[in-house]
């Protein structure tokens, strides 16, 4: 008997589902029976889970742009045009700000499993028909395309240019659910839009007000190949700084571009999308690295080293690196031994000068780095002199101390100071 030859490593990843038909019929529940236009623009705008949450805050902030005028606003923002359609309806936003995890999952299992997710799609609106609440309204059309092989239940607006959004319990309107591990979630509307569409709730689809669009859906699908296509005219004529060149209908694609950072959970979608885009680049762009910004600061530190440095030497060092003898004694002009033997030759065997019977610290310029090294201190022979000279004013008019202990002998000599003598009656003595 022949052996079989081991499936390879691609072969065996695509076997492997990231998601089973319980988990995908519950991510489409609560949108299945959305018109297919507004569910196709939903399928494609939960890719980008980061431009999602950009177009809900944008949402908030302007609770009363609705419709084709609310796409407009928006078409300058860097989102993918799937989700600039969105803003059209805020009701769907609000829903997809308050599940970002779903967002998240229902545009993984998209990008992963697209036909597994059009089979769910048409598995839960065969069951709802089938429970009594999936049927042509004032709002919607229900369309029956039945053939040897397959059914394909279609939902459009009734008017063209007003879509209406449903309001539905999954756990009622698709009968006995299938997967008591999987249960539905129920959504209820968000606040704002619990008036129109309460009272219809309990018996199936209820809807809200209408949303009056001309151009802002432009996706559908293509049901027989299970494809989510893109109609370019209207597509154009709401996407006018992104137009797309094609007549008719075009097969939409995932921009990797677009995903802004969010990494792909399977390794299957990984390798279609991630190639170029992923990795460490990937996650600095997403956290708002900017190589340019780096270079410019870079350009700054070595125009900063050349004035206070002295130009060449002091630029030509590796960037990070300390300025020459900024961590030597003596400062950035010693920068050698010698100079540091120098300076110590310098000071005075105190370490202090005194100055009205109190001792002052070293120059510390000269002898620590921080963020002035570099920076031109006093000369310390200058100093030195200075103090030389004040006690040769001084000559012998009073009696001497130095810092140390306030007592002739116990080191270098000081400053003179002149104390005050306290009177007799006062109980003191004179040192």
């Amino acid at each position: 008997m022949a052996q079989q030859p081991a499936p390879s490593p691609a072969s065996a990843a695509a076997a492997q589902k990231t998601f089973d038909t319980g988990q995908i019929d519950q991510f489409l529940a609560p949108v299945a029976l959305y018109p297919d236009a507004l569910l196709s623009q939903i399928l494609m705008a939960s890719t980008y889970p980061s431009d999602v949450a950009d177009a809900v805050a944008w949402s908030k902030a302007n609770p009363k742009a609705t419709g084709d005028a609310a796409v407009k606003q928006v078409g300058s923002q860097p989102w993918d045009p799937s989700v600039q359609s969105l803003v059209a309806f805020p009701e769907v936003l609000a829903q997809m700000g308050a599940h970002p995890d779903w967002v998240r999952n229902l545009g993984d299992a998209f990008l992963a499993q697209p036909d597994d997710v059009m089979a769910s799609v048409q598995r839960l609106r065969a069951q709802a028909q089938k429970a009594g609440n999936l049927k042509t309204t004032e709002q919607q059309k229900v369309v029956v395309q039945q053939t040897q092989q397959t059914t394909v239940i279609q939902i459009e607006p009734t008017n063209p240019e007003v879509v209406y959004v449903p309001s539905y319990n999954p756990t009622v309107v698709y009968g006995t659910w299938a997967y008591p591990a999987y249960p539905p979630t129920y959504w209820p509307p968000p606040p704002g839009y619990y008036h129109p569409v309460a009272t219809g709730l309990a018996a199936g689809l209820a809807f809200g007000t209408g949303v009056a669009i001309a151009n802002s859906l432009w996706g559908g699908f293509d049901w027989g190949h299970n494809d989510v296509h893109i109609d370019v005219n209207r597509y154009n004529n709401i996407n006018v700084h992104n137009r797309i060149s094609g007549i008719g209908n075009v097969n939409w694609n995932h921009n990797a571009a677009n995903r802004r950072g969010t990494p792909y959970r399977d390794a299957g979608t990984r390798q279609r999308f991630d190639n170029g885009v992923g990795g460490a680049q990937q996650r600095q762009a997403f956290r708002g690295h900017d190589a340019g910004q780096d270079a410019n600061r870079q350009r700054a530190m070595q125009s900063f080293d050349k004035q206070t440095h002295g130009g060449a030497a002091a630029s030509a060092r590796r960037p990070g690196e300390a300025p020459i003898g900024a961590n030597r004694p003596g400062g950035a002009g010693a920068g050698t031994r010698d100079g540091a033997l120098a300076n110590r030759g310098n000071r005075d065997a105190g370490n202090r000068v005194g100055a009205n019977g109190a001792g002052t610290r070293r120059d510390s310029g000269a002898t620590r780095s921080n963020a002035f090294s570099g920076v031109r201190s006093p000369d310390h022979a200058a100093v030195q002199q200075r103090g030389q000279n004040s006690m040769r004013n001084a000559g012998g008019g009073g009696q001497r101390f130095n810092a140390g202990g306030g007592r002739p002998g116990g080191g270098a000599a000081a400053h003179p100071v002149n104390r005050p003598v306290p009177s007799r009656g006062g109980g003191m003595r004179r040192r």
